[in-house]
C-alpha cells in the first residue's frame, strides 16, 4: 500500500528497517551454531530424512537401469513391443514411485532450502547410469537376459527392505514382487510358444 505523505512523496506501509530486518532474519535463519563457532550436528530426524532420500535415490537409479534395458530391447526387437511395453510402463512407474520424495526428505526447518540445492546439485552432477549391455540378436536369448536383469533388480530391492523406514519397505516389497512377476512373465512361453 503507497500512502502520500506531507510532501506529496509515495511512503510504504513497509519501511527499510522492516525490510533489512526481515533479510537479516532470513540470512541468518541457515547459519546455526552450536555456539563455538562450529555449525550444529543434524538432529537424528534430519539423519534419518537424509538417509532415506539416499535410498530413495539409489532405488530409483536401479530402476531407471532396468528401464534403459527395457528400451534397448524394445529398440533391438520391435516385435517384442507387445509383450514388453505393459511391462516396461510398470517399471516407470515404480521408478517414479521409488524416487517420489527423495528431495524433500533430505532436509526439513531452516535447513531444508540447503539440503534440498544440495541434493539437486548433487543429482545434477550425478554420473548417468551406464549404458545398457548389448542385446542379442535372437529375440529369446534378449528376452532371457532381460529376465535375468528383471530378477536381479527385484533381489536388489528385496535386500533394500531391511535399510527402508516401514512405508518404503513396503513399496519396495511391492515393486520386488512385481519385479518377480515380471521375470516369470518374461520366461513364460506364450500361446504362439507352445503350438
Amino acid at each position: 500500500m503507497i500512502f502520500d505523505d506531507a510532501r506529496g512523496e509515495g511512503v510504504t506501509t513497509v519501511g527499510r528497517r522492516a525490510l533489512l530486518t526481515a533479510g537479516a532474519a532470513v540470512t541468518l535463519a541457515g547459519c546455526t551454531s552450536s555456539g563455538d563457532g562450529r555449525p550444529e550436528p543434524p538432529s537424528a530426524a534430519e539423519r534419518a530424512a537424509r538417509a532415506e532420500a539416499a535410498l530413495r535415490a539409489r532405488s530409483a537409479a536401479t530402476g531407471r537401469a532396468l528401464l534403459a534395458r527395457y528400451d534397448a530391447v524394445l529398440a533391438a526387437h520391435p516385435s517384442l513391443a507387445v509383450r514388453l511395453t505393459p511391462l516396461r510402463a510398470s517399471v516407470a512407474a515404480h521408478v517414479a514411485a521409488l524416487g517420489e520424495g527423495a528431495d524433500s526428505l533430505s532436509g526439513s526447518g531452516a535447513s531444508a532450502s540447503a539440503s534440498a540445492s544440495a541434493s539437486a546439485s548433487a543429482s545434477a552432477s550425478a554420473p548417468a547410469p551406464p549404458a545398457p549391455p548389448p542385446v542379442p540378436p535372437d529375440p529369446a536369448a534378449a528376452l532371457a537376459e532381460l529376465a535375468a536383469a528383471v530378477r536381479a533388480t527385484a533381489d536388489a530391492h528385496a535386500a533394500t527392505l531391511l535399510q527402508a523406514p516401514p512405508e518404503y519397505a513396503r513399496l519396495l516389497a511391492s515393486v520386488a514382487a512385481a519385479g518377480a512377476a515380471h521375470a516369470y512373465l518374461l520366461t513364460a512361453p506364450t500361446k504362439g510358444d507352445r503350438a
